[in-house]
């Protein structure tokens, strides 16, 4: 049964409770909007805490030392991190040289809990967007779904930071799947390995060896045979180890099913191998390997202003920026084989107001990796930290717009942003 509740009025409503929906949730708050904040899971935290990418890039620059991109909610959220035992320091990777910030899955869970409750924000948990009604130019309401059926919400504007453009698809908008070619860039499945014996350091030049005897003849080749991306992680000090590459050849159900049985195989037919091989790990077990594999793109639904390869490596800088990309261009074609590209000019480009305004409707706004961006220049603005910037302009794009009668001002949402400690 539809349920319809008059006071069940918002000023905003945001699809998706990653780092983007929450950014955004959080940046509208601020601006004293009335906001809904809706998630599919019974968490927060988007890929670190659904896939368990246990790290926020993107809040800083490439270089010897880390210059920070992100700051705002973004920093919000790595203080209170701080608060319940990770030190939200940069860590520079070994693996890439780039600088991320090391993360606890039920750490951050927790934190995200009490920074959305700090502002008063309505969270719907185990809840997705089911329909959406639109007249004309304009979002009116949506229909979500929950454990208690379905339910008609209203506001005045939306934000998709859903990582899938499930509002936008809803909505009707038109969008892409996966670059021009409609190829994916591939799934990684990240583990969590516990067990290993104290103060075991692990060398890269074993592994990879290793690696290299087992593809020989193993029965799940690594697609990565450089070792992949691994590191201790704060708290449980377990080895956290991305060398899980997946193929998806489209979004259907029968193919991600595929992809995490494949990916849960593989997990434990290379822990055998680290159990048999690598000193220390001897008694070495699957501490997690998530609640789903991780997904790097989807769909792109299209906005007034699609960012380009060209803006990245030249380091475009524009009046209109309303946050920072600042993490390289970090493209998966094909399982096992990333390439990068380097940010130009300063370190960092500027995510235009117009890459965050859907087209077509004009009261929706993305966030994340929904944003406008060609396949190169979203292998920068994807990450986690960067999302952060995109999420808290849309909110308070969304929040001015709400306030002043159905227009922007882009000035003043920089204004706002600047206010609210945010870095342009």
């Amino acid at each position: 049964m539809l349920k319809v509740d008059s006071e069940t009025n918002y000023d905003l409503i945001v699809c998706g409770g990653g780092a983007a929906g929450v950014a955004a949730a959080i940046g509208a708050a601020k601006e004293g909007a009335k906001v809904c904040l809706i998630e599919k899971y019974g968490f927060l935290g988007g890929a670190a805490t659904n896939a368990q990418v246990l790290a926020y890039c993107g809040f800083f620059q490439q270089g010897s030392s880390p210059v920070s991109a992100v700051s705002g909610v973004g920093d919000e959220i790595v203080s209170e991190l701080k608060k319940h035992g990770l030190d939200g320091k940069a860590h520079c990777s070994e693996t890439t040289g780039n600088w991320i910030i090391l993360l606890d899955p039920e750490v951050l869970k927790h934190s995200l809990d009490n920074v959305i409750k700090r502002y008063g924000i309505d969270l719907r948990l185990h809840t997705r967007v089911a329909a959406v009604m639109r007249t004309g130019q304009s979002i009116e309401g949506v229909t979500i779904a929950g454990m208690s059926g379905r339910q008609r919400l209203f506001a005045r504007t939306y934000i998709d930071a859903s990582g899938d453009a499930n509002l936008a698809m809803l909505t009707g908008l038109e969008y892409r799947i996966g670059d021009y070619e409609q190829r994916i860039q591939a799934a990684t499945m990240p583990v969590r390995i516990g067990g290993i014996s104290p103060n075991t350091e692990i060398d890269r030049q074993l592994l990879q060896k290793l690696i290299a005897e087992y593809n020989v003849n193993g029965r799940l080749p690594f697609p990565r045979t450089d070792g992949g991306i691994y590191t201790r992680l704060p708290i449980s000090a377990d080895m956290w180890w991305m060398t899980i590459d997946l193929e998806l050849k489209d979004l259907d159900s029968v193919s991600f099913t595929k992809a995490e049985i494949q990916g849960r195989d593989m997990a434990f037919e290379y822990l055998q191998l680290l159990r048999d091989k690598m000193p220390g790990f001897e008694k070495a077990y699957i501490a997690s390997t998530g609640p789903q594999v991780g997904v790097r793109e989807t769909r792109h639904p299209q906005a007034r202003y699609e960012l380009t390869q060209e803006d990245a490596l030249n380091g475009r800088q524009r009046a209109d920026g309303i946050g920072r990309a600042a993490w390289p261009i970090e493209v998966h074609k094909e399982a096992g084989k990333p390439y990068y590209k380097s940010i130009g000019g300063d370190g960092y480009f500027h995510v235009p107001y117009d890459s965050i305004r859907a087209k077509g409707v004009d009261n929706l706004w993305y966030a994340g990796r929904v944003i406008g961006a060609d396949p190169e220049a979203y292998g920068s603005i994807r990450v986690m930290g960067t999302a952060f910037a995109t999420g808290q302009a849309a909110g308070v794009a969304a929040a001015s717009f709400a306030d002043h009668h159905d227009s922007v001002n882009v000035p003043d949402v920089r204004k706002r942003l600047l206010s609210q400690g945010a870095i342009i």
